[in-house]
């Protein structure tokens, strides 16, 4: 095993080297630049041995990746905000035609007015594409993530989505511990390929198709999205009996044994929280924290199971649902809790916008003035 200091997008680079990548198409976007610049070096060098490919734009990318997984390749891409939403189009034909092609999102918000900083609008925007989503909230979680996505997309046939806050994670240099190559092959052997194109064998695919099957082709994706639950859980529980690090299943959750108001949040604000939760204990309020690592199957069960009756949950969304009364992560836990909801409150903070501060204070003061709870 060995230590890495280095920034986010450069850990992205070294996970997707040790996972044995065959493809990488990409473009260049703020702040992702910096992932396929380095993965380009590497490729260059030697150090990695991969086809690369730079294309004219993001929609290229992702159809690139399409047709790389097309013929049994293993393939990554990655972007940011507005590059994430050109691939808009392809994203659906990705999960569609069942490719397990893993990416890396940059989080970045979307314009207008332009922005370079990060909230979670880019991806939560794509979260009915049919692709899984896994969010972090430290670099050694990117890393291991990384490395599960592909084990959790070869087996489910699924695309999976790694998101990291940009700048926040993607420029901030911390220290990754990575297992050694022989351990990590084993655990991304490589499965059997479900079709590919084959110009031996000629054939078509994902071609016009009548009402009398397409209904069956999408309750397939959509019994499928939702029961990858299980292969997440696993790939978290290999990893960890392989590495020794704990980075995975669908929640993660802080000091919840005996907490009767808790924090709900995603990505790298659940690094901060852990501070308001101690702050919150502190002063006498009995506080948890559950982060959300796979928004795409949402963890309805998970979340269930660990808030009590007369719950009190105060939801800090970093984006806006538009339309509705709060955050996209507020409205899918309410929804997911609806048949509970007589005995659990749920609030909801919409912080962070567009790389706003955001601080454990802030975080502390949203639960403590929802319910009035002195300190």
């Amino acid at each position: 095993m060995k230590k890495l200091f280095d920034t986010g997008c450069h850990v992205v680079a070294q996970a997707v080297k040790c996972a044995d990548v065959d493809m990488v198409a990409a473009y260049p976007i703020t702040p992702q630049t910096s992932v396929v610049e380095e993965i380009a070096a590497l490729t260059e060098s030697g150090e990695m041995n991969c086809r690369f490919l730079p294309v004219e734009g993001e929609h290229s990318a992702m159809a690139a990746c399409v047709a790389a997984a097309a013929v049994g390749a293993r393939a990554f891409t990655a972007t940011s905000s507005q590059g994430l939403l050109y691939m808009h189009e392809v994203l659906h034909m990705a999960s569609g035609c069942r490719f397990p092609l893993v990416m890396v999102n940059v989080n970045r918000a979307v314009f207008a007015p332009w922005t370079l900083w990060a909230d979670h609008s880019d991806s939560l925007s794509q979260r009915d594409t049919g692709w899984l989503q896994l969010y972090c909230c430290s670099l050694q979680e990117v890393f291991n993530t990384i490395l599960q996505a592909y084990y959790i997309a070869e087996r489910v046939r699924i695309p999976v989505m790694v998101n990291m806050d940009g700048f926040i994670l993607s420029h901030c240099r911390m220290i990754v511990n990575m297992p050694d190559q022989e351990i990590i092959d084993k655990f991304l052997q490589r499965q059997p390929n479900g079709w590919i194109a084959n110009p031996a064998n000629p054939s078509a695919y994902a071609c016009v198709t009548g009402a009398d099957l397409y209904p069956g082709f999408r309750e397939e994706l959509f019994n499928d999205t939702k029961n990858a639950d299980k292969i997440i859980v696993e790939a978290a529980s290999v990893y960890r009996d392989l590495t020794g690090f704990w980075d995975g299943d669908l929640i993660d959750t802080y000091r919840c044994d005996d907490a009767d108001t808790f924090i709900v949040t995603i990505g790298s604000m659940a690094a901060e929280a852990r501070l308001s939760i101690d702050l919150l204990r502190e002063q006498g309020v009995k506080t948890g924290l559950i982060k959300i690592r796979s928004f795409r199957p949402f963890p309805a069960a998970a979340l269930s199971a660990v808030l009590p009756d007369g719950a009190r949950v105060m939801v800090l969304d970093r984006n806006y649902g538009l339309g509705t009364e709060g955050g996209i992560v507020f409205s899918e836990l309410k929804a997911s809790l609806f048949n509970r909801a007589a005995k659990i409150e749920i609030a909801n903070q919409i912080m962070g916008i567009g790389g706003s501060d955001v601080n454990y204070q802030m975080m502390a003061d949203a639960v403590t003035s929802a319910w009035d709870i002195r300190r």
